[in-house]
């Protein structure tokens, strides 16, 4: 079976277990090597990169108000921003490339604006020439670019006050769990340091033993053939502990939020940096296949091409997403719908403030993503293109 994703994981990183006396200069290690990938002065490291945005958003030093980012977003980003104090706005997207609409973020903003979650959302740079309109008129609102999905695309994540990343096993790169948080502002940086000594400790032995099963369970889990049962699995919600990352009806953090980052994550770390340029080139390869041969296909909506895109997923829009997923799982394909919600739709999140009118809220039913990670090659995303092309052909009939 082909999987929706994976993480560019070989064997050879089980290296990375051999234990180490030093965890922090291991994290110093990592959060060194991501700097410089970065292109910045200082990279941050964290056991989640919501909990990085927590820190930036602690370091304005500013208690209440509103922080402005897109409804059409990962749930825990909100999260975060209500256990940072604070309260969200939501702004529906544009329909060209998924990303919130500049122009209601300008409406959203007033006195008790702290800050902006600039999302550039599926790897699509967020568009610069409304970004700059934005800051011209407001210079004063602290920006905070969310790269889980872009990292480095376009050089998105140096406009602003930070960045933060998420470095799960479903990002571009991976240290397991993990995320960081990047900028040039030497006196910025010193604040989220203070606050991250503030909030995190060391987890310790047992934290080390329980990472470094995650991680042989994931080399293991996402090789084809087991994966075929770690499908079964999910479908039948058996793993749910581990593959259902939020609860509508709760705003929660992970148990594990305020450890800092272990050893056995931040070796992981180094080397997928070594490895970054080569899987975001793959990415890029695998979506210029689909492009290619799925452009004009049935009613596709296919996503934008940008020259600097990290293509941290390929998202196509058709009103068929259901009857693709199901027809290709049985074909030994599985896709998926990375965000299948909506958060101003969430129960937690119904009363918060919301600027449009709802564009977003369609998204979920009628989006697919096609595979882009390093375990499929050129043969593999043709075979899915054909796939896909035969399914549609049939949906005509």
């Amino acid at each position: 079976m082909i999987p929706r994703l994976k993480a560019d994981l070989r064997i050879s990183d089980l290296i990375a277990l051999l234990p180490s006396r030093d965890n922090q200069a291991e994290r110093e290690r990592f959060e060194h090597a991501f700097a410089l990938l970065a292109e910045q002065k200082h990279a941050i490291s964290f056991a989640h990169g919501r909990i990085g945005q927590i820190a930036i958003l602690k370091a304005l030093g500013e208690s209440g108000g509103e922080v402005i980012c897109p409804s059409y977003t990962c749930i825990v980003v909100v999260h975060a921003i209500v256990k940072a104090g604070m309260k969200p706005v939501f702004i529906d997207s544009n329909q060209l490339d998924f990303n919130m609409d500049w122009d209601l973020v300008r409406e959203a903003t007033n006195s008790g604006t702290k800050a902006i979650i600039a999302t550039s959302i599926f790897g699509h740079p967020v568009n610069s020439d409304a970004f700059n309109a934005y800051r011209k008129h407001f210079p004063e609102i602290p920006i905070l670019q969310d790269c889980a999905h872009s990292f480095f695309a376009n050089n998105t994540h140096k406009d602003g006050i930070a960045a933060f990343y998420g470095l799960n096993v479903s990002k571009i790169i991976t240290s397991i769990f993990g995320g960081m948080v990047t900028t040039d502002d030497s006196k910025f940086a010193a604040k989220i340091r203070k606050v991250r000594s503030d909030m995190l400790q060391d987890g310790g032995i047992l934290h080390e033993i329980k990472r470094s099963l995650y991680l042989i369970a994931v080399i293991i889990s996402f090789t084809r053939p087991i994966y075929r049962i770690v499908n079964f699995l999910e479908l039948n919600n058996i793993i749910n502990r581990f593959v259902k990352y939020y609860d509508p009806s709760i705003i929660d953090l992970p148990d594990d939020a305020f450890l800092y980052m272990g050893g056995v994550e931040s070796r992981i770390g180094v080397i997928q940096c070594a490895r970054y340029h080569k899987i975001v080139e793959h990415r890029r390869c695998i979506a210029r296949i689909y492009h290619n041969n799925l452009t004009g296909i049935s009613d596709f909506v296919m996503p934008p091409k940008h020259s600097g895109m990290t293509v941290s997923h390929f998202v196509v829009r058709t009103k068929h997403a259901d009857l693709i997923k199901t027809a290709c799982l049985q074909e030994g394909i599985q896709l998926g719908e990375l965000l299948d919600y909506d958060c101003s739709e969430i129960p937690v999140y119904k009363n918060a403030k919301y600027l449009g009118k709802k564009k977003s809220k369609e998204f979920p039913k009628l989006v697919i993503n096609l595979p882009v990670h390093s375990g499929i090659d050129n043969e593999d995303a043709c075979r899915i293109c054909s796939t896909i092309k035969s399914i549609a052909s049939q949906l005509k009939k």
